[in-house]
């Protein structure tokens, strides 16, 4: 089963096909956005308490708030079928001993 998935730090990964916007929460229709998401109890907050740097709006709707870059998060997009996330994984010392 491959998947598209998205890095958006700290170890939190996303559906990349789930995933319609990045962008940045500076702007009062993004701000009301997430504040809406916050009481309809659909928002997910992934920046570990650090300043939220960029929101990911998913196709079902909920909100996602990132501490990454916009611009860092979709160089992050892993093509389906691609290893890299579990090879940069394994280059920080997360492999296996045989």
């Amino acid at each position: 089963m491959n998947f598209n998935l998205l890095n958006i730090g700290f170890g939190n990964v996303v559906m990349g096909d789930k995933v319609v916007a990045i962008i940045s929460p500076e702007s009062a229709p993004i701000k009301r956005l997430v504040q809406d998401a916050r009481d309809g109890n659909t928002l997910i907050d992934a920046t570990f308490g650090r300043k939220t740097r960029s929101v990911l709006v998913m196709d079902n709707g909920w909100i996602i708030l990132s501490a990454l870059q916009p611009e860092t998060i979709s160089h992050r997009i892993v093509p389906a079928g691609s290893d890299s996330f579990w090879e940069d994984a394994a280059d920080d010392g997360e492999t296996e001993k045989e």
